[in-house]
């Protein structure tokens, strides 16, 4: 999943102007800037907590809650399979 860039379109909630992307240079780190979106979206919500944890249930259901999200990933394709199709 290396060298895939990836861009995250994200809509959190039905009001258009709150429409963003994210710009990634592989999936890992798309994955890991959403993980990143929902931990500071804990410190804002959680500010005298110091230590937050959570899980992937909980990471879920904050993608879940967004209005939009999706991820557009770049395949590069060789000459040689673009001359084959």
């Amino acid at each position: 999943m290396a060298n895939r860039h990836t861009i995250i379109l994200m809509q959190a909630s039905p009001n258009r102007a709150t429409r963003t992307f994210m710009d990634f240079e592989s999936i890992t780190q798309a994955m890991g800037g959403i993980c990143a979106l929902y931990e500071r979206k804990l410190k804002e919500l959680n500010p005298a907590i110091r230590n937050l944890s959570y899980d992937i249930v909980d990471l879920y259901n904050f993608i879940d809650g967004l209005a939009d999200m999706s991820a557009l990933v770049y395949l590069s394709l060789s000459q040689v399979m673009i001359l084959e199709q």
